[in-house]
């Protein structure tokens, strides 16, 4: 009759010899017992105080592997953790060998916690990102208005189809719907600029310097970059929303499978609907403004509305006129351009198409101030 096979067990004793530790470990160290030493080892640890130097003897061990080695090797790596040297002894070959494996990494000390930089240092880095982000979009943009101008030349040697009914679509949702909320706006805009002007010139005497500072002020500036920063706002994220939706739905890749053009079926319809309805809703803005500037002018300053026309017919020069018209189809190409390019960058999901038309709002908005500027240091240089 065979006897059974006994229980394996582990022990671990430690006493101080003068201001060393000395750990003793016998019996067999293996996954068996490894789940009954590990908390007489915790305690060990805890208990341990701060000795000058610790020794563990393997001397009466009779069987090791990675598992009874690895709770050995974390009470050594606790130790050498708070500066106390450990030496190991009585370890026999094969036992030594799985010790020293179990121990890769162990040893090493915890690399320090990563320090922040200096909160300069962040803000010039958000800045270098941000300028690299930049150059990113110019280049894109740059890159799409030279896709733009090769399918337009495609458009002019008649190797591509004009799409009249598409445009004729496009030209009346952004030009002939938006008339009623710009007129609104500029109508506004322009009672607003001839109040504040009575209200300061009424100081001086000359109310009817009124009608220089409307007239002037909307025909130059005022009145195109009113339109066009409602037509970035209301028909830009129209069209990146339009265009991301269906790179949403792969349609894109479906026109260009069919072998059609995207940039001449949806980019190029959309550009020459708003540089022909931009100039349109400039001059509808222009009238607007001057029509509220003329009324409240009347209405707040006491001054005629025939007055307000003869004083405009001789102050304001048709150069005045010219200089607005002739910024609004550069606008309306900027607006254009950059809410196709944040379209076709939509990625899979609705939180992309969010992202992208805002974007598409914020950096047409802000480009447009910005040529608005440039034409304006241009005409002063000139003149004009």
């Amino acid at each position: 009759m065979n006897e059974p096979s006994p229980i394996p067990t582990a022990q671990m004793s430690s006493r101080v010899d003068g201001s060393r530790l000395t750990i003793a470990l016998a019996g067999t160290w293996t996954a068996v017992t490894a789940g009954t030493m590990e908390p007489q080892m915790r305690r060990l640890v805890a208990d341990s105080g701060a000795p000058a130097a610790v020794l563990m003897d393997f001397s009466a061990v009779d069987r090791l592997d990675t598992i009874g080695g690895a709770l050995a090797k974390t009470v050594e790596a606790a130790f050498r953790a708070r500066g106390i040297p450990v030496e190991v002894e009585g370890l026999s070959p094969s036992a030594g060998t799985i010790y020293r494996e179990v121990g890769v990494g162990l040893d090493e000390p915890a690399p320090p916690p990563a320090r922040e930089p200096p909160a300069i240092i962040q803000g010039l880095r958000k800045i270098g990102d941000q300028m690299l982000d930049a150059m990113a979009d110019t280049r894109a943009l740059v890159s799409f208005f030279g896709e733009v101008v090769v399918a337009g030349r495609y458009l002019a040697i008649g190797r591509a189809r004009f799409r009249f009914a598409a445009v004729v679509t496009q030209l009346d949702r952004v030009a002939f719907r938006a008339v009623p909320i710009m007129f609104l706006i500029t109508f506004l805009i322009g009672g607003i600029i001839a109040q504040q002007g009575i209200f300061f010139f009424r100081s001086f005497g000359a109310d009817t310097y009124v009608v220089d500072l409307v007239a002037i002020l909307t025909l130059r500036e005022i009145g195109v970059l009113i339109v066009s920063i409602m037509v970035a706002g209301r028909t830009g994220s129209a069209f990146t929303a339009e265009i991301g939706s269906m790179k949403m739905r792969e349609e894109i890749d479906a026109l260009r499978v069919m072998g059609l053009n995207p940039v001449e079926v949806l980019v190029l319809p959309r550009l020459i609907a708003l540089v022909i309805g931009l100039p349109l809703l400039t001059i509808v803005g222009n009238l607007s403004a001057i029509a509220g500037g003329a009324i409240v002018a009347q209405v707040y300053g006491q001054i005629p509305l025939d007055i307000f026309l003869s004083r405009m017919q001789e102050e304001v020069a048709h150069r005045h006129v010219w200089v607005g018209l002739v910024k609004a189809p550069f606008m309306a190409l900027i607006i254009g351009l950059v809410a196709c390019v944040e379209g076709l960058r939509v990625k899979g999901s609705a939180e992309s198409l969010g992202t992208q038309t805002t974007a598409s709002v914020v950096k047409a908005i802000f480009l447009v101030i910005v040529v608005d500027g440039l034409f304006a240091v241009i005409f002063a240089s000139l003149g004009y």
